[in-house]
């Protein structure tokens, strides 16, 4: 870790952060765009919807945390919309781009975060956590996203995800 967050509480996350950052890009290596929108008979998210949710998650994230930055594939996930069925999505490039804009701008926050930052409630409809917790939760997402976007991958007949 090349700067000590803030907060001692940010150090595992932080580092998970920086994983996933590397392992998106691995799970969506050679998918074509056209399998990105596949779902294969079901009703299923696909890669698509999958990726981009979670990039407009570290979107989200960052600005919860004070940082305003406008992410150009966020329209399908905007009031946590679930996937539409006939939609065309961004490029899995767009994505990426998205992907590599917020991510160093969401590493910066979550390293500058106070203790107070974390420990400040956060609300959604029904649901009440810390923004430590909030934080928590989102990175737990976006393991379990990638994974998922690994398994599309075996199905949809592509090689497994390389993981280094």
């Amino acid at each position: 870790m090349e700067n000590d967050p803030t907060s001692s509480k940010m150090y595992g996350l932080i580092v998970l952060h920086e994983m996933h950052t590397d392992f998106l890009f691995r799970a969506l290596e050679g998918i074509s765009e056209e399998d990105a929108e596949q779902r294969l008979g079901t009703k299923a998210n696909h890669i698509a919807w999958i990726t981009g949710s979670i990039v407009y998650g570290r979107f989200q994230l960052t600005k919860m945390l004070g940082v305003n930055v406008e992410a150009s594939t966020g329209a399908f996930f905007e009031n946590n919309k679930g996937i539409i069925a006939e939609a065309k999505y961004p490029s899995i490039a767009d994505f990426e781009n998205d992907w590599r804009k917020i991510s160093p701008v969401l590493l910066e926050a979550l390293t500058n975060a106070t203790d107070a930052q974390l420990d400040a409630p956060f609300e959604m409809p029904e649901l009440e956590m810390t923004v430590f917790d909030f934080i928590s939760f989102t990175t737990y997402r976006e393991a379990s996203c990638i994974g998922q976007i690994a398994l599309w991958r075996r199905l949809l007949g592509y090689p497994a995800m390389n993981y280094m």
